[in-house]
């Protein structure tokens, strides 16, 4: 399993300005080769850090979530890493070594390590290695619902969990981190993978907004209308209802990281 993370860097002065960068009403495509360092933010509470920000909440478009790829240079990090309250966060390590403290309980995450983090925790993050950390962040306001309880934090990682493969096919499966019936959970953050020749074998279109992350090989896409070609480090953002299909292309997994909300009832007002 490989887990890619933003180049950095700046191209030199003989690259061509002209990519695949795309913005739509419907969705956006952004090339890893656009995550440069001169498109990072600094956070706030956080020391030795910056992070490329590829998702927020945009009225009209994708309303519910942020997603964050965030590299962590040896020794710093942050002790109140979430300044939102009603705030809960999934993140996947792609390199070095995390120290991640959640209440009283301390965890080690390496390449592959996952974490759900429920809205109002305490927790803290810092880089316990020698390497830079990466890591993915997404965040999403947590939506209460009547008689459920929020969820509770937990760790663990994408190599010890099962691929769950579609019904027919043993080449377009999902790892999920927490149960689709578990109405506690108004998100689901699971890394899809397709075995070379995999497809989504229909467009579909649903409720969801989504963020794709490419962390490992290439595809086809098909985004509303128009097919694109993806590969390592690149990332779709969907807004509800755009029409998506897969074909995976080349002869290693694509794997991608995907963000949805889930289980609760539209708003009917905004």
């Amino acid at each position: 399993m490989t887990y890619t993370f933003p180049p950095g860097g700046l191209p030199d002065q003989s690259g061509d300005p002209e990519g695949t960068a795309v913005f739509t009403p419907a969705y956006a495509v952004l090339p890893a080769c656009t995550m440069r360092d001169i498109v990072t933010s600094h956070l706030p509470g956080w020391t030795d850090t910056r992070a490329w920000i590829i998702a927020r909440p945009l009225t009209g478009f994708a309303e519910t979530f942020a997603q964050y790829a965030v590299e962590v240079a040896p020794g710093g990090g942050s002790d109140t890493p979430e300044p939102d309250t009603r705030a809960q966060a999934a993140i996947l390590v792609t390199g070095g070594e995390m120290t991640l403290t959640i209440g009283s309980q301390n965890h080690t995450l390496t390449s592959g390590g996952y974490a759900y983090i429920h809205p109002g925790a305490v927790w803290t993050v810092r880089n316990g290695g020698s390497a830079p950390l990466q890591f993915h962040w997404i965040r999403k306001r947590y939506e209460p619902a009547p008689g459920i309880d929020t969820p509770e934090s937990f760790v663990t990682s994408d190599r010890d969990m099962p691929v769950n493969w579609m019904p027919g096919t043993d080449k377009w499966g999902t790892t999920r981190f927490v149960d689709p019936a578990d109405l506690r959970h108004d998100m689901h953050a699971n890394i899809v993978t397709f075995l070379p020749g995999g497809r989504i074998p229909f467009a579909e279109t649903h409720v969801m907004e989504h963020g794709l992350y490419v962390l490992q090989g290439t595809a086809r896409y098909l985004l509303n209308k128009d097919w694109v070609e993806v590969g390592p480090g690149d990332f779709m953002w969907l807004r509800a209802f755009c029409p998506q299909a897969c074909i995976a292309t080349g002869d290693e997994p694509f794997r991608y990281l995907l963000y949805k909300d889930v289980n609760r009832h539209p708003r009917l007002t905004l």
